[in-house]
């Protein structure tokens, strides 16, 4: 996979992963969405409908954030059938 990638081929992996495919969440992600009050149905659904923003490299990997609302969520792609979800929040 050649990062950094487009939103719209971000966002038709995402859709394809929840489907068929492997959605990790990091610790730090977990401890984040318990701070908001975020489920994993929430970061599914933002997964699912959210808008996909352009890749940022950070800390040695390239991370898409998705936003639906007043939900973000924090991705890395590790391959096409799986993702790690780095964080997550609501804004106010």
């Amino acid at each position: 996979m050649q990062e950094p990638l487009q939103p719209a081929k971000v966002k038709s992996l995402l859709v394809a992963m929840l489907e068929d495919g492997t959605v990790e969440f990091s610790a730090h992600a977990r401890q984040e969405m318990a701070k908001d009050n975020i489920t994993e149905g929430e970061v599914m659904g933002v997964l699912q409908g959210g808008v996909v923003e352009p890749g940022e490299f950070e800390r040695g990997s390239w991370r898409y954030r998705v936003r639906r609302s007043k939900t973000y969520v924090v991705v890395t792609l590790r391959t096409e059938t799986w993702t790690v979800v780095v964080t997550a929040w609501r804004t106010k």
